[in-house]
Formats: C-alpha cells, structure tokens, sequence
C-alpha cells in the first residue's frame, strides 16, 4: 500500500519550477549569471509583462492557498509590485527583472514562513517600514510637483 503523495510538497515543487522557469532556466554562455522567462517576455512592448505578472500571481494565490500568514503574502504582492513597476521600464527594467527574481524572491519567502511561522512577524515589519517609506515619497514627490507647479506659473505670469 502505497502513501498518497503530500499535495502540498506538490504545489511546493511546482511553485519551484514555475519560479525556476520564469527567474533563471537559462545560462548566459561565458558567465555565472542565468535569466528566465520573465525578462525575456519583459523585451515584448506592454505584451510581455502581462503574461509574466500573470504567472508570478500565480505564484503568490497559490502560496497563499497553501497557508501563507497574511503578512508575508502582502510582502510578495509587494515584491511584485516593485518587479511590475521597475520592469515596466523599457530594456532598463528587463535588466532589473533579471536581477531581482521576485518569483524566486517569492517562493524562498514562503519556504521560510513554512519553516519558521514567527517569521510573518518581521514581514509585517518589513510592510510597515514599506509602507512609511511609499508615504514619505509620495509626500515627497507630490511637493515637487507643486513647487514645480508654482515656480512654471510664476513664470507664464
């Protein structure tokens, strides 16, 4: 009699692959360094991204399917926010995308939170100081628009 296969350790091994796939399945010849799907997709204008966000949601619904805290899947949201924003940007973000493997980023965070449940803790810290920090640019950014806004009107006038 043989054990039913663990599905979670399957959803694991796929989480696994898709990630290896979409973040580091080629070898760039003559260098250590490798790329996957996602930045590759990432050279196709506006069509490329979709696809590539659309697997690493994937990514994200699954682990918390499986029982990621809370926490720690907004902080993969988050990684993918920062991979969709940064690799939106023509041929500078595809190098970013090759660079920041969210999808592997994603998947080692929720092995962690798997082996260490207490670790959802430092994950809301991580969101918290995110969040203050999304705040303070967005205060930022707003008053050199309206400093920029001013100092433009001054001028016309």
């Amino acid at each position: 009699m043989t054990d039913a296969a663990d599905p979670e350790a399957e959803a694991l091994a796929r989480l696994r692959r898709v990630s290896y796939y979409m973040d580091s399945a080629i070898e760039i010849p003559g260098t250590n360094l490798r790329i996957g799907l996602d930045p590759i997709l990432g050279l196709l204008p506006v069509a490329g991204d979709l696809p590539a966000a659309a697997v690493s949601a994937y990514i994200v619904a699954e682990a918390a399917a499986l029982g990621a805290p809370r926490e720690t899947v907004a902080r993969m949201v988050g990684n993918l926010a920062v991979d969709a924003v940064v690799g939106s940007i023509p041929l500078v973000g595809d190098v970013f995308d090759a660079a920041w493997k969210a999808n592997q980023r994603n998947v080692r965070l929720f092995e962690a939170r798997r082996a260490d449940p207490s670790g959802a803790e430092r994950d809301g810290r991580v969101l918290a100081v995110a969040g203050v920090l999304l705040f303070c640019l967005v205060v930022v950014l707003g008053a050199g628009v309206a400093l920029a806004s001013w100092w433009l009107l001054s001028q016309l006038v």
